[in-house]
């Protein structure tokens, strides 16, 4: 689906009482979807790094207000960087593309983390490291950024897929080498009450499923 299919698709099929009710849904979810990036990059940047690496005494008041100026400059960022995008012929995919160098590394990182008992902290910091580099490689090839046969020409999807699947292995091979096979004293103990649902939620969410399919049916 390209950039233009959305507005195209609420002109001709969404009546004119209601686009105006279709419009505000998509910014209220395109608001949402920024309030969640800031959120995730000041959190990530406050706990993740300037505590443990860069004053690990801050007091709690300190690192709220790191946290809001993190967010506040990656805002600026992102307000320099749109501009960019406007010249793409596929802004959306432009973005998913290069999100993806290091969201197969998050996404093997929770999988292994949440499923796998031995998972180690040790094989998930080297598994989110390497992760990025393995996602440039596959991006080399279908780039054209080199011309040879050692890069693959892959679509993006598919780099994505196999930056996953390598970074999966290879947290696997770390977290046994670490724990001779023996299950991480961190690992999450997971047992089937967790993931208990209500009758009323799964018709509901059998319901959201296939009106998803039909959408893609109809649309795509």
């Amino acid at each position: 689906m390209n950039d233009k299919a959305f507005p195209w698709l609420i002109s001709n099929y969404v009546p004119s009482g209601l686009k105006g009710l279709v419009l505000a849904a998509l910014a209220a979810a395109i608001v949402s979807s920024l309030a969640s990036m800031l959120n995730s990059t000041s959190t990530i940047f406050t706990m993740d790094i300037y505590k443990p690496l860069i004053n690990n005494k801050a007091s709690e008041k300190r690192l709220v207000n790191v946290g809001r100026i993190t967010g506040l400059a990656a805002l600026i960022i992102a307000i320099f960087v749109a501009p960019l995008l406007g010249g793409l012929p596929q802004a959306f995919q432009y973005i998913q593309e290069y999100t993806g160098i290091v969201s197969p590394g998050i996404l093997a990182i929770f999988i292994l983390g949440l499923f796998w008992k031995k998972t180690t902290g040790k094989a998930a910091i080297i598994g989110a490291f390497l992760s990025i580099p393995i996602a440039l490689y596959f991006k080399v090839g279908s780039k054209g950024w080199v011309d040879s046969n050692l890069f693959p020409d892959l679509p993006w999807m598919h780099q994505m897929g196999l930056t996953f699947l390598i970074t999966a292995v290879l947290m696997i091979f770390i977290s046994f080498r670490q724990n001779k096979g023996q299950d991480d004293e961190k690992g999450i103990d997971l047992n089937k009450s967790l993931f208990a649902t209500s009758p009323v939620f799964n018709v509901l969410s059998f319901a959201v499923i296939l009106m998803l399919i039909a959408l893609y049916a109809l649309f795509w």
